[in-house]
């Protein structure tokens, strides 16, 4: 294990050299921009109206609920491509160039290759959204003058969110070149999202199947319920009507998901883990 923190130095100078950080950066500024002004002008609509609250509904908490739950999204979806781009080529993308021969010999191994990859992947993109979220949350408060009830826990979950979605994409770069695995993982974050999206209209339907199929999804997908948990703390405090709006939430509803999660989610990085372990192990390079 002694030969993480060189993979991990490794992947971070990689980085740098094919400017993914730059790129990001630039995404990331535009986002923003967009956001404060999505910000200023949908609290210039309510403060304009003036009407209070209309059927129990209070109209500041839905506007800086939803439009922080819609950061949100923005914040888990840049993340994602953060996490794909830093290992969808881990293993057979580097292996085709040729890089990746000289970094499995003694003393760093495979499975150092391994978990230094996923190590430095998980901690850049959770210092990353946490940073977006910081900055969505600074912009909401500043313009909006609204604050969500729980801070730090959605921020850890998200930041979690884009763990799995970089352990996702470190085990099919075992078996995909680095195209095919960016386009599975990028269908697989779909699949998860329309998961939640199902869930939300099962529910307003009553469809016991949709619920089921959407509650599955989400454990076997946990990004999504760690998302779906975030949106759901979020307004936590929220009641009446006001809550049963602010559950339909943008992009996969707002739902609790419990105290099972955080364990499955260590569980899940495991499994994923073992299973790229495992098959990296039986790879011909």
């Amino acid at each position: 294990m002694r030969g993480i923190p060189v993979v991990m130095g490794y992947a971070f100078r990689e980085s740098l050299r094919r400017r993914v950080f730059l790129v990001v950066l630039v995404l990331t500024a535009a986002f923003l921009g967009l956001y404060a002004l999505g910000v200023k002008e949908a609290f210039d609509v309510v403060e304009a109206e003036q009407r209070g609250e209309v059927f129990d509904v209070d109209e500041r908490e839905l506007t800086g609920a939803t439009m922080f739950g819609l950061s949100m999204f923005g914040t888990l979806f840049l993340g994602a491509v953060l996490a794909a781009f830093l290992t969808l080529g881990t293993v057979r993308g580097d292996a085709e160039r040729g890089l990746l021969q000289p970094l499995v010999v003694r003393p760093i191994g495979r499975s150092s290759l391994l978990a230094g990859r996923f190590a430095a992947a998980a901690l850049v993109c959770a210092v990353y959204v946490v940073l977006v979220y910081s900055g969505t949350l600074l912009i909401t408060r500043a313009i909006g003058d609204w604050t969500p009830d729980r801070i730090v826990g959605p921020a850890l979950q998200l930041a979690a969110a884009t763990a799995v979605i970089a352990a996702l994409s470190l085990l099919g770069s075992v078996f995909l070149s680095a195209t095919a695995n960016g386009i599975a993982v990028f269908m697989v974050f779909g699949a998860g999202l329309v998961a939640g999206l199902l869930g939300q209209i099962g529910e307003a339907l009553a469809s016991e199947t949709l619920m089921d199929v959407a509650r599955m999804a989400s454990w076997v997908l946990p990004f999504e319920a760690l998302y779906q948990d975030a949106l759901a703390a979020i307004t936590a405090e929220s009641s009446g009507f006001t809550e049963a709006a602010l559950t339909l939430g943008p992009f996969g509803g707002a739902q609790g998901a419990g105290a099972l999660l955080w364990p499955w989610t260590v569980a899940y990085l495991a499994l994923v883990g073992a299973a790229a372990l495992a098959a990296f192990a039986r790879k011909d390079l």
